[in-house]
């Protein structure tokens, strides 16, 4: 394929961002939001990464689908994606649930919510399909995703990431032969199939797929119909279609942008609170396997305009520090010590409070003599003064949420409880 054939298909492709999930494995986090809409790095939002890959792709055909809480979400899309030119048919337009087919159901799955939108799909007449997750955090050229779908002359194509063989019972696996074709697709097997000629690894599925349009039509009609189906991608498109469609893996590390020094292609499901504070205590890292600084591959994000971060007082017992963190704009450091922490927008720290490998989403407010240790903190929580968290497993799990890792999970309404 020359680099005109290449652009064309980039540019007759569009995707799709299925981002109406709630992540109830994030427990309370999610109570008010989608997991997609989730804050991340500080001042990014999970969703961010797939829509950031399109535009650096080259993908200006975009669609973001919702449905679970989605007014957050909606409007940091609204907000911060609208710059595309539609007079070229460029957009990043928003689909939410609109009980569009006869039974009048919100979207029963991943297949359902894009059949429920195949109407609009077929108005943009789009030569290839990219669903794409909105929670996981990468970096991906979809370009050479959409690349390697041509030449290789798949129908369909699932983008896998290597992971231990000891682990890929956790995901969805492909068993996939050396030229990239799919034998079988096995949602979370007890004995995972190897990568050819890897034995100690597996490919799981990314939750990205390529899809030629008319297939794509052809089989969200027919799995519609199925009254047995879940109406998922993984679960029952993709393994319908294996010996009967050409379907073919793809390598994550043929497409994943490394950050300079990086080992390994990152990929991240931060669907777990214990993934989730995991994947961002990454980032305070000396040089982070994602690293937000490269300018390569910028993550492109809406943020409002605040000041810069301050830090005050310079006493032998009260100096506002910071050291292995990020601190986002609009935060102040008033007296307190930030130590392998991440501060989100518009967050205080007060003076005396301590706060340790930890995460502060926006807008929160630390009391003075506070000391959080491994804790994730909700957006607009106060923190009373002389609270401490993640010293007393047992007070921790009476009070708040406490995960198998040992993260303590604090939200408004569980201090609320505490007056």
């Amino acid at each position: 394929m020359n680099y005109g054939d290449a652009q064309h298909a980039v540019r007759s492709t569009l995707a799709v961002v299925l981002a109406g999930g709630r992540g109830a494995r994030l427990k309370a986090l999610t109570d008010n939001e989608a997991k997609p809409s989730m804050p991340f790095g500080g001042k990014f939002r999970v969703v961010d990464f797939p829509l950031s890959n399109c535009i650096n792709s080259g993908i200006r055909k975009v669609a973001v689908v919702t449905q679970y809480r989605a007014h957050s979400l909606i409007r940091h899309i609204q907000r911060g994606w609208n710059f595309l030119r539609g007079e070229l048919g460029e957009f990043v337009e928003l689909w939410p649930a609109q009980q569009q087919t006869e039974a009048g159901s919100w979207y029963r799955g991943t297949a359902d919510a894009v059949y429920q939108n195949l109407q609009v799909i077929r108005q943009h007449g789009p030569r290839h399909v990219l669903i794409l997750a909105g929670d996981h955090v990468y970096r991906q050229d979809y370009s050479r995703l959409i690349r390697a779908h041509v030449e290789s002359g798949a129908e369909v194509t699932v983008s896998c990431v290597e992971v231990p063989r000891s682990e890929a019972s956790a995901f969805g696996c492909v068993n996939a032969k050396h030229s990239g074709e799919i034998e079988a697709f096995v949602e979370k097997p007890a004995d995972p199939p190897s990568v050819p000629g890897r034995p100690q690894r597996s490919y799981a599925s990314m939750g990205i797929y390529v899809f030629d349009i008319d297939v794509l039509l052809e089989t969200l009609e027919r799995d519609a119909s199925d009254d047995s189906s879940s109406h998922d991608f993984g679960h029952d498109i993709v393994p319908s279609l294996v010996g009967s469609r050409r379907i073919y893996a793809h390598p994550f590390g043929e497409s994943c942008v490394m950050s300079q020094g990086a080992t390994e292609p990152y990929w991240r499901d931060v669907g777990t609170l214990d993934a989730f504070w995991g994947a961002n205590m990454e980032l305070t890292s000396v040089t982070p396997m994602l690293d937000l600084y490269d300018s390569r591959w910028p993550i492109w994000t809406y943020h409002e305009q605040r000041p810069c971060a301050k830090f005050v007082f310079d006493d032998k017992d009260r100096r506002g520090m910071a050291v292995d963190s990020l601190i986002s704009a609009g935060c102040v450091v008033s007296g307190g010590t930030v130590r392998g922490s991440i501060m989100f927008t518009d967050t205080r720290i007060n003076s005396y409070s301590e706060v340790n490998h930890s995460l502060v989403l926006p807008g929160c407010d630390v009391g003075r003599h506070a000391r959080l240790n491994r804790a994730i903190v909700a957006s607009n929580c106060r923190i009373p003064e002389g609270l401490v968290v993640g010293e007393d497993a047992e007070a921790d799990s009476a009070r708040f949420h406490r995960t198998p890792a040992g993260v303590t999970l604090v939200t408004a309404s569980m201090l609320a409880k505490l007056r």
